[in-house]
């Protein structure tokens, strides 16, 4: 049962997001990385980040393995657990987005319906879904943290592409094919998209 939250108020700051995005000089929004495990999001969100910073432009990354240790350290591996680790992801960015920055989340997030609730919680434009594509047998083969291996041998239950389902998005605003381009590749893809559709300006090289 949800806790009563009739008496609670929302107070209004006399400085405005848009307020926020003007002193920082770029507008703000969230980058959200979806995809399997080993798929490349945590490695291409941090590439970015470095740029972004290069660029002098505030941003910050929300990974799903550091929010596990703080955040949603009471939440198991659970359906429900896992949507409620993902609400809880989701109103995290949008405390950053407000704050003006770019916010950066690499997270599995395997389900389209909840992507899709989280869109919604954003102004239009504010949530941009970047699915990291990957065939699972490279996943397989990367494995940096042994978990397919685990899995496969059962010592992992609901991992998500063996025993779990993850459903891709049917209409990303992009698609990063990290078995097939660069990092480098992705980062100017990523950068570009940013600047031309006026989140940052010009790219200063």
């Amino acid at each position: 049962m949800r806790p009563d939250t009739s008496n609670l108020s929302w107070h209004r700051s006399q400085i405005s997001k848009e307020d926020r995005q003007r002193l920082n000089g770029h507008k703000s929004c969230v980058l959200w990385f979806t995809g399997l495990s080993g798929s490349g999001k945590s490695t291409l969100a941090a590439e970015i980040e470095l740029r972004l910073h290069q660029q002098r432009i505030r941003s910050y990354i929300l990974d799903g393995d550091h929010l596990r240790r703080g955040l949603s350290s009471g939440l198991g591996f659970s359906p429900g657990d896992r949507s409620e680790n993902i609400r809880r992801i989701g109103e995290a960015a949008k405390l950053f987005v407000d704050a003006g920055t770019i916010a950066l989340v690499a997270v599995i997030s395997p389900f389209r319906e909840e992507r899709e609730r989280l869109r919604s919680q954003f102004a239009a434009g504010e949530f941009i879904e970047i699915y990291v594509k990957c065939a699972i047998e490279t996943c397989e083969q990367r494995d940096p943290k042994g978990l397919y291996r685990k899995a496969r041998a059962g010592e992992i239950q609901q991992f998500t592409g063996i025993s779990a389902p993850y459903e891709p998005p049917l209409r990303p605003d992009l698609i990063m094919e990290s078995d097939k381009q660069t990092i480098e590749q992705s980062v100017s893809i990523i950068m570009a998209y940013l600047q031309n559709n006026g989140y940052i300006e010009e790219i200063r090289l």
